[in-house]
């Protein structure tokens, strides 16, 4: 077995030498999106206008690090602030369609925070029609959006374009007559993920994998939460990775009772678990990735046999994952098997269909085992069709499969059950024939566990 575990963590980190190395998505794949969103804006004699997100400050001079709105970058790549897309779909072909507005290059500010694209690298990209500084979309938004009965709009959450294109359109003598949110459509586009999306996201998942497995061997030997927090997050900047994809959750003890504990400045004590739900991001697409550990390198009878349950569950979710099933099935399928699982082990009483039509279960296991993965950590999509129907999975969603079971100090267990809590998480591709589990290599079985902590 050990023999195994030391190939495997070879074979993971030969994957994130090559993750290291910057590679972002092809130009023209931005262009395809956009002529999708253009045909169906065409079909509803509709113009997109879509604005990036603002540059926030975090305090007085302080800016908290930039990062692009998610639907925004998926229809520009563009990585910058004050930059607006308009959509204008057109008959003729000869037409302008695709319309972006950035912030000019400015050189004394440049000597501030380095090179940065302006208007020349945005005409450059592959189908932008026309690219303009970003102050003249106050003379040309009025003109552009005239003769369409629908805008659809994101303004990426910047309440001064808000206000101002408010402004705009209500001068205007022909503004279009129905608003509608740009996510309502773009959802749809970005719930299925091409192969350039997938490859980004096996990325962020190896440097995650890299990052627990090399976190693993330093626990028994720290004393603090955030001092396995800063072994993580350090793998993450080592390999390359440019942010977090959500801020890592890290708790041992009764901490890891708590579904998304922040505070990280726990003690780490011998025969506790501690949770790790953590997740990498690699060119704006996340990893989210969840084991439990013990502490000391090993599970007592008790976290074993609970660690199981859950590992079992979130196996058989995984297992009926493929194209055509109901996107919740997943989540059903594990619901039965830790409800069915808790009663073998006495902690519920009762038929397991009644309990679950009753759910019973959520005193244990109280969230959903699955959310939609990419872009965003709980990307965009619903779990309804536009008919109010059970959306199925189809080929090329990402989703993680999550379950866990959570035990804080409740008066009618044994205390040697309280204050365990367990999750285990991984990303998982729906494929043609089912699915693939795209974090397959990070170990999460007990005895590769135990092996890895306690070699």
């Amino acid at each position: 077995m050990r023999i195994k575990l030391i190939v495997l963590i070879v074979i993971i980190s030969s994957f994130a030498q090559g993750a290291s190395k910057s590679m972002e998505l092809p130009r023209d794949e931005f262009a395809r999106r956009r002529a999708l969103l253009l045909e169906e804006l065409r079909e509803l004699d509709a113009i997109a206008i879509l604005h990036s997100a603002p540059l926030m400050e975090r305090n007085h001079d302080v800016e908290y690090p930039y990062r692009q709105d998610s639907d925004f970058f998926y229809l520009t790549g563009w990585k910058f602030t004050d930059a607006i897309l308009i959509l204008t779909p057109q008959q003729e072909e000869d037409q302008a369609e695709v319309h972006l507005f950035v912030a000019p290059r400015v050189p004394k500010r440049e000597v501030w925070t380095g090179p940065r694209k302006g208007v020349e690298e945005a005409q450059s990209l592959p189908g932008i029609d026309k690219a303009y500084p970003y102050a003249e979309h106050q003379e040309l938004i009025p003109k552009l959006t005239r003769g369409y009965s629908r805008l659809v709009l994101s303004t990426g959450n910047n309440t001064r374009f808000q206000a101002e294109l408010d402004e705009l359109l209500l001068a205007s003598a022909s503004r279009p007559e129905i608003v509608q949110e740009a996510g309502s459509l773009l959802k749809t586009y970005r719930l299925i993920k091409s192969a350039e999306e997938i490859k980004h996201m096996e990325k962020a998942i190896t440097i995650t994998g890299t990052s627990l497995v090399a976190a693993f061997k330093q626990i028994p030997s720290l004393k603090k939460e955030y001092e396995v927090q800063a072994e993580i997050e350090y793998g993450f900047k080592r390999l390359g990775a440019e942010r977090l994809g959500f801020p890592s959750i890290v708790g041992a003890g009764k901490h890891a009772t708590y579904l998304h504990y922040e505070d990280k400045s726990g003690d780490l004590v011998d025969g506790d678990l501690i949770l790790l739900d953590v997740g990498a991001e690699w060119e704006y697409y996340s990893a989210d990735i969840t084991r439990t550990v013990p502490v000391n390198g090993m599970f007592s009878t008790e976290q074993a046999k609970l660690y199981q349950l859950v590992l079992d569950a979130q196996k058989a979710a995984i297992a009926v994952i493929k194209p055509g099933i109901p996107a919740r099935t997943p989540h059903k399928k594990a619901v039965e098997v830790i409800t069915t699982g808790l009663v073998e082990l006495g902690f519920l009483t009762g038929e397991v269909d009644e309990l679950i039509a009753q759910r019973e279960y959520r005193r244990y296991f109280m969230h959903g085992a699955s959310h939609w993965l990419g872009l965003d950590v709980h990307d965009a999509g619903g779990y309804t069709d536009k008919e109010g129907e059970p959306l199925k999975l189809q080929t090329g969603m990402v989703l993680t499969v999550e379950p866990g079971i959570y035990i804080s100090e409740p008066d009618d267990l044994d205390p040697k059950w309280w204050n365990i809590g367990i999750r285990i998480e991984d990303n998982v591709l729906v494929t043609k024939k089912g699915y693939r589990i795209l974090s397959q290599s990070i170990p999460k079985e007990i005895r590769e566990i135990e092996s890895i902590m306690q070699p």
